[in-house]
């Protein structure tokens, strides 16, 4: 059993010890805790013995025949973007577990009614994370995808049973949409598996076996869009990204930290896994058509949040623009970009989770989301009022910050290769600030309202479950080198199976004034 596959079961076996064993609600918590921890510390030891410079594209891997007749595999490995985001997954689950200790009978005193029960919410999380791992370890493209699929129930209880608000209303709309990507996907892989058959004398949906394959560029439109589609719709961009607004506002603060911190990166991890390598000419011609999609996802997301009354609607928004940074790194094919786009998913996860929860803990001790029914927090609760600025700045790429290293990579990517949507893109970082000053001036500052004056300021335990998340976004931003050595190879590869280049320097002649 490869370290990778054991990485994955440690959840999996909790969510079903969690769900099924008869025990008290705190002992579910602590249990789920302990599986989320023990998943992390084989995260630990699978990043401590990856090698960055090691020629094979993929390390620990292991690939076993499952399904022979048809050319499926259990297979899994892992490269620098998976190793990445597996460090995401399993960082913020047992941080997740205990900010949202009781999420569940929060959302009973908001609904008035009873929610599933406590154990279930922690087995489902647990499963959330389980099948999250299972994605990014996926080297067969049928298991990729059983897992893409499977991973819709989870997801579906933890708004639907558990949320509050229009819950119901929200989690069919995340079925919906991911139902139909879903769907969309399976015909392009179905028509993946028949070519297969043809190049290899049998089927085969290896993926590094299919990365040799030359496909007929009618054929790569066609399931490059198939493909793409899916993704989109998880990332999400505009214009599919509707639901995810209506099930982040529905969802518990944990919820939705695992929804827009790691679940949508499920799509931006597919774009690089499957859409470009497999695709390449297909993802090159029609780059320029996503990059447009993307620059509109940038500032339809920012111009919205602007306007938002509800927090958690609010940080959906802020998710959808700062998607469009991440799929314009992707598809300007620079090695900056690129590397800038996996970085940015890091740097997303972690500071939508730090501002998402620190949201949390201010709607939990007033039991509201609308942001006019605060202001002057600060005077009550400045610790509380501090590390929320922290965690907006983190989100508008404060120099220092994680999030500033990724955003300029991004920017200075796709400066090297479309000058004018760098230019344009850059001023999306003005409407950032705006919608998190102006988030932060209507929530925390001005005069003490008596609708305020009750709320207490974080309590000893709530201040350390921040601390890794503040200490992470600071120590990053100062020193990106430990996680951009694990990103660069991977991206290098990246580029190297679509068959892109960095465009040459263009320097200014100063005699002749012309470009050379």
């Amino acid at each position: 059993m490869s370290i990778l596959t054991l990485m994955g079961l440690i959840p999996l076996v909790g969510a079903i010890i969690v769900g099924f064993l008869p025990m008290k609600p705190s002992q579910a918590k602590t249990v789920a805790l302990i599986f989320a921890l023990g998943a992390m510390a084989v995260a630990i030891i699978v990043g401590f013995t990856y090698d960055p410079s090691s020629a094979d594209p993929f390390q620990f891997v292991e690939n076993t025949e499952w399904i022979p007749a048809l050319g499926i595999s259990f297979s899994v490995g892992i490269d620098g973007i998976g190793l990445i985001l597996i460090f995401l997954t399993t960082g913020l689950v047992p941080i997740v577990i205990i900010a949202g200790w009781r999420d569940v009978e929060d959302a009973e005193a908001v609904n008035k009614t009873k929610s599933g029960s406590v154990k279930g919410y922690f087995a489902l999380m647990l499963a959330l994370e389980a099948l999250t791992i299972g994605i990014f370890i996926s080297l067969d493209v049928f298991l990729f995808y059983v897992f893409f699929e499977v991973i819709l129930i989870p997801v579906y209880f933890m708004i639907g049973r558990y949320g509050t608000g229009r819950r119901s209303y929200a989690a069919v709309k995340f079925m919906i949409y991911s139902f139909l990507g879903g769907m969309v996907m399976l015909a392009g892989l179905a028509g993946l598996w028949f070519l297969s058959i043809e190049a290899f004398d049998g089927p085969n949906l290896y993926l590094p076996d299919l990365l040799a394959m030359e496909i007929d560029p009618t054929w790569q439109t066609w399931l490059f869009w198939s493909f793409f589609i899916a993704f989109a719709i998880k990332a999400p961009m505009w214009p599919v990204h509707t639901w995810l607004p209506d099930a982040s506002g529905s969802a518990t603060p944990g919820t939705a930290v695992l929804l827009i911190a790691v679940l949508d990166k499920i799509g931006t991890f597919g774009m690089l896994r499957l859409c470009l390598p497999l695709f390449p000419d297909a993802a090159q011609q029609f780059a320029p058509i996503i990059v447009a999609f993307a620059v509109i996802s940038i500032f339809y997301g920012a111009l919205v949040a602007i306007g938002q009354t509800d927090m958690k609607r609010l940080f959906g928004y802020i998710s959808i623009s700062h998607f469009g940074f991440i799929v314009l790194g992707i598809f300007v094919f620079t090695t900056q970009a690129q590397s800038g786009a996996t970085f940015y998913m890091l740097g997303h996860g972690l500071s939508v989770a730090l501002l998402v929860l620190m949201a949390g803990y201010l709607m939990r001790r007033k039991g509201s989301t609308q942001i006019d029914d605060y202001g002057g927090v600060v005077t009550v609760a400045p610790v509380l009022a501090g590390l929320f600025l922290v965690a907006g700045l983190v989100n508008v790429a404060l120099p220092g910050m994680l999030t500033f290293v990724s955003e300029f990579l991004v920017l200075v990517g796709t400066f090297e290769r479309y000058p004018w949507v760098g230019a344009f893109a850059t001023l999306a970082i003005v409407l950032a600030a705006l919608y998190i000053l102006l988030l932060y001036q209507r929530v925390m500052t001005g005069p003490k309202r008596e609708s305020t004056a009750g709320i207490k300021d974080l309590n000893l335990r709530e201040r350390w479950i921040m601390a890794p998340l503040v200490l992470a976004v600071i120590f990053l931003g100062f020193y990106p080198a430990p996680m951009l050595d694990i990103i660069n190879p991977a991206v290098d590869n990246t580029m190297e199976w679509v068959g892109a280049t960095d465009p040459p320097p263009t320097i200014a002649d100063a005699t002749e004034g012309g470009n050379q």
